[in-house]
């Protein structure tokens, strides 16, 4: 049987995937990992989908001891990574096999690291997801962090055995976040920015702001220079983004990730736009918070240019031959078979089930 065995559970070490949707309107919040970008490179790594559970370790990472064969990836945080005694590079696939040993000494930069093997976590899926939450009881590993002692099982590797021996080269890649003790996030105005006044807006976007202690995967609350409301705080509860920044009456905001409530009563001054979370997800206590706004049309080509980068990263990977292979569909005559046109081939999972989206844009 391909295992994992926890030696050591770290600080907080959870499977995680890309969240369970679907289900806020019932009050299950999605979960999910905290830097999508680290996970999905994680996975890619090493072959696998890009939804893939994976091990998510904060702050103090696990020990591991592998009984599968295939190829490991750290990607994430630094929290000074060893394998089998060696100091293990981050953002690169690893062969490993049945008796290697995972330990981490120590912190060095950001926050989380995520840990992927070829094959991926096969902890039962709970409403479409594998994803733990810890407050609820719901999903991962018996619906709780990892203890010493537990044994997780891994999926058939989906690699063939040529990918094991390519260069090093071919099975890393340049990340394009780095973890710095003071972060620049952008943010989109939120839907009670009308809420504050003219200089609490000044505050919010000008001053400063730490994370404290009470940060977690729920949500960092920050302390700085109180940021002032037009009239009060509370509102009628409407739903919460991950990134939103809450501002209840005492001025100090705070901001809503992975584990977060569905809905809220408190004003949200603003959002931290999609392509920033990844940096938000790394934050630690004492680190340094600035807030910069951009335009939502900003937003969605910083998103769409980050999205691009990655898949021009899973193609030079191209660890699984048969991510290369295009569906039947895409072989079939076009409609506009005469007409110019770019065609785009999409890859997700909804449900545990693998889907391809082939969208054909005309050029005119």
């Amino acid at each position: 049987m391909r295992e994992l065995k926890i030696i050591k559970p770290g600080l907080l070490t959870t499977v995680q995937d890309a969240g369970r949707k679907g289900f806020q309107q019932y009050g299950v919040p999605v979960s999910g990992v905290m830097d999508h970008y680290a996970f999905e490179m994680a996975n890619l790594l090493v072959g696998n989908d890009a939804a893939e559970a994976v091990l998510e370790a904060t702050l103090l990472g696990p020990e591991i001891v592998f009984e599968a064969d295939g190829l490991l990836a750290v990607t994430g945080g630094d929290l000074g990574a060893v394998f089998n005694g060696e100091p293990l590079p981050l953002w690169q696939a690893v062969p490993v096999t049945s008796g290697d040993k995972l330990a981490f000494k120590g912190i060095r930069s950001g926050c989380r690291c995520y840990i992927a093997i070829s094959g991926g976590l096969q902890v039962p899926v709970i409403m479409g997801s594998r994803s733990t939450y810890t407050r609820g009881n719901l999903g991962g590993h018996q619906g709780r962090a990892l203890k010493a002692g537990d044994n997780l099982s891994v999926g058939d590797s989906p690699l063939p055995a040529a990918a094991l021996t390519q260069p090093a080269e071919k099975r890393q890649i340049t990340p394009a976040y780095q973890y710095a003790k003071e972060i620049t996030l952008r943010v989109v105005p939120g839907p009670q920015e009308d809420a504050f006044s003219t200089q609490g807006l000044e505050t919010f976007y000008q001053q400063p702001y730490t994370v404290t202690n009470e940060c977690d995967r729920m949500g960092y609350r920050l302390e700085g220079t109180p940021i002032a409301h037009e009239a009060g705080a509370d509102i009628i509860s409407d739903g919460i983004a991950m990134g939103a920044v809450q501002v209840p009456g005492h001025g100090m905001p705070i901001v809503m990730m992975a584990d977060r409530q569905t809905t809220g009563g408190y004003t949200k001054i603003a959002n931290v736009i999609s392509a920033d979370l990844p940096l938000m997800a790394q934050a630690k206590p004492g680190d340094i918070l600035r807030f910069t706004k951009v335009t939502v049309e900003e937003a969605q080509h910083i998103w769409a240019a980050r999205q691009q980068e990655m898949a021009a990263v899973k193609k030079a990977l191209a660890l699984n031959p048969r991510e290369e292979t295009p569906p039947a569909h895409e072989n079939t005559p076009s409609a506009h078979e005469n007409t110019p046109y770019r065609k785009e081939l999409f890859r997700f999972r909804r449900g545990g089930r693998p889907y391809a989206l082939v969208v054909e844009e005309l050029e005119e």
